[in-house]
């Protein structure tokens, strides 16, 4: 007879839908009696799959201001999690790109961290979090971060298996932590995009408008090459990116989802411009049967694949994109959207699935 198993996932914060909140609905899909540790949570801005399970929290949430400052408490965040009663668990998954992993299980039990990425503001992001940061932070800095990473090192040999989202986490976990992983992939609903018998001669870029993204990229790119570009996304960046688009680039804070299927599915290309962990808009695009130009690092190099699914530019520079843009047109007529969208199901839900089965068998 075989008994239940206790599950416990540890998920950093809950204060909006992303990635990696996608990635935890799937992880409650798997394990439905799973109860969730976080260390704050803001019911409203969760979805109802999430807000329907048990979710504790660690002290911080009781601390002032918590749900909107809650980095600024991120030095106490290792004494939060150690501070967590799970002993009565028997399979403990953390869910790591804030301090998650660093808890305390019991000697039987299974610890499996899923890895977005180390927390990228402790190593290689680093100096542009300091740069970035007002002159107080900056004055703390360089102690606090010092001694959480010693703690993040320390901690991260703490966890049984350690599964990243793509290879190039993977790379960035054995350069922090010195730790082998698996890859499973984030899962991306690819059944929810379909590819259009019509394409307009519009390219697309979607994501939040913030500096590391490199939205600035693909409005100098276009003001230069005069290509129409639908721009679709906001954030502190965007007010100085409109008034610096030409008239070819219209760019818009947010469509409806089925305003976003279409304009995926009638795109000439996506372009990508940011060095991402893993990337959910390539899949995106290449299950709507759309070829991707991509800057050729982080997790595109998982999804995209050159001179089937898309192309690559080298270099985060215009010139690099212009260059890009170029080649992707001269090879589109080879492009086929049925393989694209073959290519996109590899990162199916279900792939995800049996991924993480697998990694969480005793």
């Amino acid at each position: 007879m075989t008994t239940r198993r206790r599950v416990a996932i540890i998920h950093y914060w809950l204060i909006g839908m992303r990635g990696g909140e996608r990635v935890l609905e799937r992880l409650l899909h798997l394990f439905p009696e799973a109860d969730i540790f976080t260390h704050v949570y803001d019911p409203s801005a969760v979805s109802e799959t999430i807000r329907s399970r048990r979710v504790r929290t660690t002290f911080i949430q009781k601390l002032p201001g918590a749900l909107r400052h809650y980095q600024k408490y991120l030095p106490l965040m290792p004494m939060a999690l150690e501070e967590l009663d799970l002993g009565a668990y028997d399979l403990v998954i953390s869910s790591e790109s804030g301090p998650a992993k660093g808890v305390i299980t019991a000697p039987g039990a299974l610890h499996v961290c899923y890895c977005h990425s180390p927390m990228r503001y402790l190593w290689d992001h680093y100096p542009a979090y300091r740069d970035a940061a007002g002159p107080l932070a900056r004055l703390i800095m360089p102690w606090a971060f010092h001694a959480l990473r010693t703690w993040d090192t320390t901690s991260a040999a703490r966890v049984d298996r350690i599964v990243a989202n793509s290879s190039f986490v993977r790379a960035r976990i054995h350069k922090a932590w010195r730790r082998d992983a698996v890859v499973v992939h984030p899962p991306v609903d690819t059944a929810l995009f379909r590819p259009s018998a019509e394409v307009d001669g519009r390219w697309l870029w979607v994501g939040q408008m913030t500096p590391y993204k490199r939205a600035d990229l693909a409005v100098d790119a276009f003001n230069a090459l005069g290509h129409p570009l639908l721009m679709v996304g906001d954030g502190e960046m965007a007010p100085a990116l409109r008034r610096r688009a030409r008239s070819n680039i219209t760019i818009v804070p947010r469509l409806s989802f089925a305003e976003l299927r279409r304009a995926y599915a009638r795109c000439r290309a996506l372009v990508f411009t940011p060095e991402e962990d893993f990337g959910l808009t390539p899949v995106e695009a290449m299950a709507s049967g759309r070829p991707v130009l991509a800057y050729g690092r982080g997790g595109a190099m998982d999804t995209v694949q050159a001179g089937s699914t898309g192309v690559f530019f080298e270099e985060q520079t215009r010139e690099s994109l212009i260059d890009g843009v170029e080649r992707l047109d001269r090879w589109l007529p080879q492009f086929d959207s049925a393989a694209a969208v073959r290519s996109a199901a590899r990162f199916s839900p279900e792939v995800f699935d049996a991924g993480m089965i697998a990694a969480t068998i005793p």
